[in-house]
C-alpha cells in the first residue's frame, strides 16, 4: 500500500509529518486532529486519497476548495481530506468557498493538481447524513472507518479543468 503523509499543524507551531498506511493510523491521525474519529473523518480521507489518485497527483500537489453546508453536524470532511492530501488552510492550499453546496449535498469538493491544473469535483448527497449518523451511534472508530471505505455510492465525481 501507498505511503501517504499528513502535515499536523499545532497552535501556530508546525509539530511535523505523520504518515497513515493502516486504517489503525487513519484513525488515531484523525481522532488527533480533529478531537475525534466520527463517520465524516473518513469520508474526507477516502474523497482526498481518490483525488490524489485519479489527478496522479501526491500530497502537497493539490489545491482544495470546500463548499460547506448547514445540513452537516461540521465540515468534518474537510479535515480527512486535509489528512489525506496536505492542503491546509495554513498553506493556502485549501479554502472554504463562499457559497455554500447546492441543494441536495452536505458537501462539494473541487480538487486540483496545482502542476497540470486536472481538477475533480465531488459532490457528498445530504441522503447519506442519516447513515453516517447511525455508524456514528452504533460503531466504533474502526467500525466507521470500515464503513464509509466499503460505501458504494457514498459521493460523486466529475472530472474537468
Amino acid at each position: 500500500m501507498r505511503r501517504l503523509c499528513a502535515a499536523l499543524l499545532g497552535a501556530s507551531v508546525t509539530v511535523g509529518f505523520a504518515c497513515a498506511e493502516t486504517p489503525e493510523e487513519w484513525i488515531a491521525l484523525g481522532a488527533r486532529v480533529h478531537g475525534g474519529f466520527g463517520a465524516y473523518i473518513p469520508v474526507g480521507i477516502r474523497i482526498g486519497l481518490d483525488a490524489l489518485q485519479r489527478l496522479d497527483a501526491k500530497p502537497r500537489d493539490v489545491t482544495v476548495l470546500y463548499y460547506d453546508s448547514d445540513k452537516a453536524p461540521c465540515a468534518c470532511f474537510a479535515d480527512g481530506i486535509a489528512l489525506a492530501t496536505v492542503a491546509t488552510f495554513g498553506a493556502r492550499t485549501m479554502r472554504l468557498a463562499s457559497e455554500q453546496a447546492p441543494a441536495g449535498a452536505m458537501a462539494v469538493v473541487e480538487v486540483r493538481n496545482k502542476k497540470t491544473g486536472a481538477a475533480v469535483k465531488y459532490t457528498v448527497a445530504d441522503a447519506w447524513i442519516p447513515k453516517l449518523a447511525e455508524w456514528n451511534r452504533t460503531l466504533d472508530p474502526r467500525g466507521r472507518y470500515d464503513e464509509v471505505m466499503k460505501a458504494e455510492g457514498l459521493f460523486s465525481v466529475a472530472s474537468g479543468k
